[in-house]
């Protein structure tokens, strides 16, 4: 990967490709003997206390939401090895990075209370009305009283 290239993660968040921290190692799974000779897997490292791309409140947000990724020192760490060559693999990683810092960074917007209008109100009742009605036209009839 190129040293100038970086990672959108949100629009007010950039990481650079030199915080990532890439190794290399034999991989198991398909492959054959391919497996036993090259070095596919790919971990990727973050280390999140030391990364001077994110601000103060945003690394409490993902240690928050992430604490059961982050090892003591606080590094992100996700392996890849599904792919046959270390190129996918690794593009494979960045991906998983990069949805993940974006999931837990996402605030949902809070809901705002309303309350149904006058005539939504009606519009209900008068659909309740009407539904009970027709089943009550369905039920058994009694015709002698009728």
């Amino acid at each position: 990967m190129e040293s100038q290239e970086s990672y959108q993660i949100t629009p007010a968040c950039l990481i650079p490709a030199s915080e990532l921290f890439f190794s290399y190692s034999r991989s198991s799974g398909k492959g054959g003997q391919h497996v036993n000779k090259v070095n596919t897997k790919v971990s990727l490292s973050f280390d999140l206390e030391a990364s001077p791309s994110l601000t103060a409140e945003q690394k409490t947000l993902l240690r928050q939401r992430l604490g059961n990724r982050l090892n003591k020192q606080g590094n992100l760490r996700l392996d890849g090895d599904r792919q046959r060559s270390q190129r996918s693999n690794q593009e494979e990683v960045v991906q998983r990075f990069i949805r993940l810092l974006r999931d837990a960074l996402y605030i949902p917007k809070k809901r705002k209370k309303t309350r149904p209008s006058k005539n939504a109100k009606q519009r209900r009742l008068q659909m309740k009305k009407k539904r009970s009605q027709l089943k009550r036209q369905r039920g058994k009839r009694n015709f002698e009283q009728e």
